[in-house]
C-alpha cells in the first residue's frame, strides 16, 4: 500500500509541475485532463503526509524515551506516544478507504425511473410519495430536477415517472436507491381501515455523454404522437410527444413533458444512452463478478431493498438491516443516514474482499 502511496505522490508532484508549464494551459483539453486528475489525487496526498508526520512524530517520541527523563517527562512522552499510535492507525484506516477503486460514474447526473409495481393505485401513490422524496432530498443538496416523461395515475401519482436530478455527485448518492421499494399502509381507498402492501420499482441510471457509448441512428427508430395529460385530456395540439424504440434491443422510449418535438427526441436519446451504457455495464460487471458478491450492492431491480411501514412510523433498509424510527422526515427528503450506512457498509465489504 505504502509503494502505491508514494508513486501517487509522485504523480501529483509531476502534474502540479505541468498544470502551471504555459504550453500544457495553451492545451485546455490536457489542462482540464490533468487538473481533474490532481483534484482526484489531493484528497490522498493530504491523508498521507498526514500519515508520515504522525510516523515521524512517533518515531522522535521512542528516540526521547531512550534518553535520561524524569519520571514526569517520560510520562508526557509516553502518553503522547499512545495518542499518536492510535491516531496512525485511524489515518491508516483512511488511507485503505481512500485508495479503493472509485465508481467512474460518482460525479454524474442521475437518471431516474420510477414505476408503480404491485397494488394498483395504491402503488402508483407511492410513486409520486418517491417522486417527492427524492426531490426534496435532491432541492437539499442544491441540484437541479428535470421531467423526462410522466404518466399520471388517475388516483394522483404515477404509473410511471422519469426525471434527471443534475448536480456533481448525484449519481454515488442515488445509485443505492435501484431496487423495489415497498409500502405498508392504510390506502385512502380503503374504507375497512385494513393495511395494505404495494410495491415501487425504482431504476437508477448514470447520465451519459456520447463518448460513453456507440450509438448508431440508424439502430432508432422514431415515432410522434400528441401528448396527453391525466385522463386523456388533450394538452398539446401538435405531434411533439417521441417515442424512440432502439431495435437491437427492443427499449422503447417515451418523452412528451416538452412541447417541442426537438427537445422531447433530445431526452429520449439521453435515456436511450444510458440504458444502454447500463446494460454494457452490467455485461461487463457479470464477465468479472467474483464468486462472492457484495452482500450491499445497489438492489437489483427484482430485489427488495426496503419497506415503509406507516402504521409503526419505520423504515427499514433490508440490505443493511438498518431500521429508523422516522418515516415522516424520510419521506421528507432525509435520506443521508440510510444512504450513509449502506456506503459505510460498502466499503466495508470491499476492505474485506481485499485483505481475503
Amino acid at each position: 500500500m505504502f509503494d502505491r502511496l508514494e508513486d501517487i505522490e509522485k504523480r501529483f508532484l509531476d502534474i502540479s509541475d505541468k498544470i502551471n508549464d504555459p504550453d500544457i494551459i495553451a492545451d485546455n483539453a490536457q489542462w482540464r485532463k490533468l487538473m481533474k486528475e490532481h483534484s482526484d489525487m489531493s484528497a490522498i496526498v493530504e491523508k498521507y503526509r498526514e500519515y508520515k508526520d504522525v510516523k515521524k512524530a512517533i518515531s522522535e517520541a521512542k528516540e526521547m524515551l531512550g534518553e535520561s527523563l524524569d519520571e514526569e517527562m517520560k510520562l508526557l512522552v509516553k502518553e503522547e506516544l499512545s495518542e499518536k499510535s492510535e491516531k496512525l492507525q485511524i489515518i491508516e484506516n483512511e488511507l485503505k478507504l481512500l485508495l479503493l477503486p472509485k465508481d467512474p460514474n460518482d460525479e454524474k447526473n442521475v437518471i431516474i425511473e420510477i414505476r408503480g409495481g404491485a397494488g394498483g393505485d395504491e402503488s402508483a401513490i407511492f410513486a409520486g410519495d418517491l417522486f417527492r422524496m427524492y426531490g426534496k432530498y435532491a432541492e437539499n443538496k442544491g441540484w437541479k430536477v428535470e421531467l423526462m416523461n410522466t404518466n399520471p395515475s388517475d388516483a394522483g401519482g404515477f404509473k410511471e415517472i422519469v426525471f434527471m436530478i443534475s448536480g456533481s455527485g448525484a449519481y454515488s448518492r442515488f445509485k443505492y436507491e435501484s431496487g423495489v421499494h415497498r409500502v405498508q399502509r392504510v390506502p385512502a381507498t380503503e374504507s375497512k381501515g385494513r393495511i395494505h402492501t404495494s410495491t415501487v420499482t425504482v431504476a437508477v441510471l448514470p447520465e451519459v455523454e456520447e463518448v460513453d457509448v456507440k450509438l448508431d441512428m440508424n439502430d432508432c427508430k422514431f415515432d410522434v404522437f400528441r401528448a396527453s395529460g391525466n385522463g386523456g385530456q388533450c394538452v398539446n395540439t401538435t405531434d411533439s410527444a417521441v417515442r424512440l424504440t432502439h431495435i437491437p434491443t427492443g427499449i422503447v422510449i417515451s418523452c412528451q413533458d416538452e412541447k417541442s418535438q426537438l427537445k422531447n427526441k433530445e431526452k429520449a436519446l439521453k435515456v436511450l444512452m444510458s440504458k444502454l451504457y447500463e446494460l454494457e455495464t452490467e455485461k461487463q460487471h457479470d464477465e468479472i463478478a467474483s464468486e462472492r458478491k457484495s452482500q450491499v450492492g445497489r438492489g437489483n431491480r427484482n430485489e427488495k431493498i426496503r419497506t415503509y411501514n406507516y402504521p409503526q412510523g419505520r423504515v427499514t433498509d433490508h440490505r443493511v438491516n438498518l431500521t429508523l424510527q422516522k418515516i415522516d422526515s424520510i419521506i421528507n427528503g432525509d435520506l443521508d443516514e440510510i444512504i450513509d450506512t449502506l456506503i459505510t457498509a460498502e466499503q466495508a465489504e470491499k476492505l474485506k474482499t481485499g485483505e481475503d
